[in-house]
This record gives structure tokens, sequence and C-alpha cells, in this order.
């Protein structure tokens, strides 16, 4: 716990690539406390492969990589935030590199934007995917962690987990002035105050059974905003990746978007290749596209899963190109240069969240939200692959500026706020009765979700999943009232409301559009659903 709770200018909650870039710009104008749930480096950003799109080769433009953006959206992206991101991704790259992120290039003598080396992935028309083999996350995940150990102005609280944000009405508006925090170690609650408070939770893919996220990928931030009331946008659109591994040892292990990019070929496990049954683009179609032609392919057959094959290509080149999955498969039993990849489809990305401005700023002061957690508009109904990192650096720039301009007229973060309505001090014996309702409750959220809401969808799944989801929501407010606090009660609440607000978002649109894909409402409908699903607790 910090010696003075009051004495930050900035929290920030979450450690992956937007919440430490945006730490990084916030200390150079006062002191920052990143709470973070676990180890710095246990984000998405970590678990990111692919790599960083940008407009950096001549024969590429600007329009270009709007327009695949845009149309991977499907009619849903804010065409300016688009521009935005878009056009700042050259200066991204660049202070990155200047940060000492070392990305690939095509030549080691020649070590320019020009020369780095680009890779194609699903829905880009050009190659424009800057990386660092196939572990650009951690790469670049690395390098700002560095540069936060290295920063006096910035406090790193790790093993803390934010419970809900410190909030209050004034003139009208709702302000946010801070989150009161459970530290894990020490078994206890306290306020931790803050003149600007900013979310970077990051996903919700632990709310699905299959998912390539981490395990602290919870939506814990997306819950807290929305139970202080803040807008909710578009949680219909969760992102599965086509390609996750099969196989018990690599749970959660992503086959990157890039390996089709540079050739992978999908097949059933007779040999055949089903892609061109779906679309001209075949392997390279955008992510929502594979997934439906992945999961159908899987019910027509009955087979578990299908194939990822690379062995046409040279192995010398897998080996350089996906050293990381090619290293950890090799450990699997599985030599990629040799051996068909077992892949399904995995929960993977949100493309809705907390709905922001321009700026990042949420709908309450104060209060501003950057990476996957957030609803900017880039990625509209589908988000183009390698789009996300590059929006979490963009938005933490400008987010950070306006920050900066907050702070400079605020008055302090002294106003009485209420308290937390479980006060806690001393160590707090876990019981077992309570960590096996816990697990039983996470197991049950996730298989609803995995059984209703996944890839395809019905009005009657979606009605089977709000009962049961409703059933279970009532059994945690029995655990929250009646156990002690604990890191994994904590989780299990949050899951189960972004759960929730998934169904919501789902039930509410009418149509299939993008990653929502509901059998009932097969056709888009741009007369009445070309627009964002708003939810917001009243």
């Amino acid at each position: 716990m910090p010696k003075n709770n009051n004495d930050y200018n900035c929290l920030v909650i979450g450690s992956g690539i937007a919440g430490l870039s945006f730490a990084l710009r916030m200390a150079e104008y006062g002191r920052v406390a990143i709470v973070t749930k676990k180890k710095e480096t246990e984000s998405n950003t970590n678990y990111a492969q692919g790599g960083i799109a940008s407009v950096v080769d001549s024969t590429d433009s600007f329009q270009k990589h709007i327009e695949d953006t845009l149309k991977a959206g499907a009619g849903l992206c804010d065409e300016e935030v688009v521009k935005m991101v878009v056009e700042s991704g050259p200066s991204a790259i660049k202070s990155l590199i200047d940060l000492g992120v070392r990305f690939s290039y095509k030549s080691n003598r020649n070590k320019s934007l020009e020369k780095l080396d680009l890779g194609k992935e699903g829905g880009h028309s050009e190659k424009r995917v800057v990386h660092a083999a196939d572990y650009t996350g951690r790469e670049i995940e690395n390098r700002l962690v560095r540069a936060v150990k290295d920063n006096g102005n910035i406090t790193v609280l790790d093993n803390h987990i934010a419970i809900d944000l410190i909030y209050k009405d004034l003139n009208g508006k709702r302000r946010c002035f801070g989150a009161w925090i459970f530290d894990v170690r020490g078994i206890r609650v306290y306020k931790l105050l803050a003149s600007i408070t900013l979310i970077a939770t990051g996903g919700i893919g632990q709310v699905y059974l299959h998912t390539t996220n981490p395990k602290i990928a919870t939506g814990d931030g997306v819950a807290m905003a929305y139970r202080a009331g803040a807008k909710i946008a578009n949680l219909e659109f969760m992102q599965f990746h086509p390609t996750a591994l099969f196989h018990p040892e690599g749970e959660g292990f992503l086959i990157s978007e890039a390996v089709r990019g540079e050739g992978g070929r999908l097949r059933l496990r007779t040999g055949k290749r089903f892609m061109k049954n779906y679309d001209p683009r075949m392997e390279l179609a955008t992510r929502d596209v594979v997934a439906r032609a992945i999961d159908r392919e899987i019910k027509l057959s009955g087979d578990p899963c299908v194939f990822l094959d690379l062995t046409h290509l040279k192995e010398s080149f897998i080996r350089q190109r996906f050293p990381n999955i090619y290293g950890k498969l090799k450990n699997l039993g599985i030599d990629i240069a040799v051996d068909w990849i077992p892949v399904v489809p995995a929960a993977h990305y949100m493309c809705g969240g907390i709905d922001v401005d321009l700026e990042g700023r949420s709908s309450i002061e104060n209060l501003y939200v950057v990476g996957e957690a957030a609803h900017t508009g880039m990625h509209g109904g589908n988000r183009l692959a390698s789009n996300s990192l590059l929006e979490a650096v963009v938005f933490a720039e400008i987010a950070a500026g306006s920050a900066r301009k907050e702070l400079e007229n605020h008055a302090g973060n002294n106003e009485m706020v209420s308290e937390f309505d479980r006060v806690m001090a001393g160590k707090i014996h876990v019981s077992e009765e309570e960590k096996i309702l816990i697990a039983h409750l996470m197991l049950d959220v996730k298989q609803v979700m995995s059984n209703y809401v996944g890839v395809v969808r019905s009005n009657k799944r979606l009605n089977w999943a709000r009962r049961r989801l409703e059933i279970i929501k009532n059994d945690i407010s029995d655990l929250w009232q009646d156990f002690p606090l604990s890191y994994d009660l904590i989780e299990l609440r949050n899951l189960a409301a972004v759960a929730e607000l998934i169904v919501e978002c789902a039930q509410i649109r009418k149509e299939s559009r993008g990653l929502h894909y509901n059998i009932d409402y097969p056709d888009q409908d741009d007369k009445n659903w070309k627009k964002n699903t708003i939810i917001i607790n009243n």
C-alpha cells in the first residue's frame, strides 16, 4: 500500500501497452500509480504475435490502410478516428523504435523505417505489419516495463486489483476521483485517489472457455465503468481468432494471423482446402469470415478442429519468421515444417468497450480509457488484424495530452467521496468452500457464453444465456455479501457482469454484421442498424 494514497496525479489501472505508454507520458507532469493484477508483463499486449499495422512502405498509402480498416469494420468504424490513427502510424512506430523496441528489418545494415520487414495479414491489401519476428507484443511490453521501472515518478503496485471506481455527481456531472483497490498480498482494501484515472485493463476473453487471452483478461475495467454509469458500446462484437492451437497442453496459444499471411493453408482432416467456398480471398479473408468458416466446417464434419498447413514453405523461412511458434509447438511434439497444426476459433479481441471520444475521455469526467477496454470507433464491427496495438499507442499519446490539460485546470482530489461498503483490515482467511463455489460459478459463466453466445448465435440461444446468467448473478450477489473479499471473487463478479453486457448488446442488435452473426437475422441491415449499440447503467 502506498504511504500517501492521495499523493497521485494519475491512477493507471492496467499494465499493457496502453497503460504503460500513457503512464510514461503522464509521468512528465506528475506522480503516477499503476495498479496491475499480477506481473507487469502479464497482459494481452504480451501475447500479441503479429505486429503493428502501419504505412511505412512507398508502395502503400494511408488511403489504402483506411479503406481496408473501413471494409473490415462492416460499416461501423468512425472514419475520423480511423484516419487519425492510420496517419499517426509512422510516428507511433518511430516512438517505439526510439524507446528501444527491436523490430525486424530486411537488412541489419540499414535500419530505417523504409527497411522494416513487413508482413501481410488477413484483410490487408498491402504488406504493412511491422513486427519483431513473431513476438512483437512481448518485445514492446518489455521495453515499456523497463522504461517505467527507470522512471522515478511512477509507482507500480503489482498484485493489486481495482474493485470499483470512486465517483461523485457534481454540478449535474459525474466525476471520477480514483478507485477502491484490493491489495492481494496484504489482504486489504484502501482508496487510491487521483485527479486523473485511466482504465487500460484490456480484454474480456476469459468469459469464454477457449480464448487466446491470459488468465487476467476478465473485463474488470468494463464492469467497473458500467457500474459507475459510463456508456458502454458494441460488446456484441467479440472477435474470435480463427486459429488458436487445439492441444490439451497448448491452451490459449494463438497461431498468428501472419502465418496465413505468409502462405499458411487451412485444411480439413481429409486434406481438402475449404476457404474458397467462403471468400475469394481464401485464407486472407478477414477474421470474422475465416472464424465462421472454420466453425461451420467443424460442425459439418464433427471433427474437433481443422488444420493449418505450412509444410510447403521452407523450414529455414519458417524458423526465422516464426521462431516463437516453431519452438512452442516443437515442445508440444508438433514440427510445423512437416506437421499440420490443429486449430480452432477462440475468443480473442473485444471490438466494443467503454465508449470514449476522440481524446480517450469516457462519459464520466476525469476518467479516460485506452486500449482494448475502450470503444474508440476504430474497429467498428470487426477489427482489422494488427490495428489494435497501433490504436493503443496512438490513443495513449492523445489521451495523455488531453489529461495533462485537465491536470492544469483541476482543483485537486480532496472532495468528499463515499466510503467503500466493505471496509476491512488485517488478514482474512478464504475458506475452501468459497474457493470451490467461485471456481464452479466461473466455469458456469464460461460454459453459458461458449455454448450460446459464440461465433454463431440465435434468439433462442441468447434468451437461454440471459436466463442462466441471471441465476448465476444472484448466486454471485450472495457470495459478495456473505464471504470475505478475495481476488477470485472480484474477478468472478466482473466476468459475470461483462457476460450479461455481451448478451444484452447481442439481443439489441437485430441483424448480422461483422463479428455478430445471428441466424434469425442473417442479413446486414444498413437502414436500421448501421449504428452503435449503447447501454448505460441508470
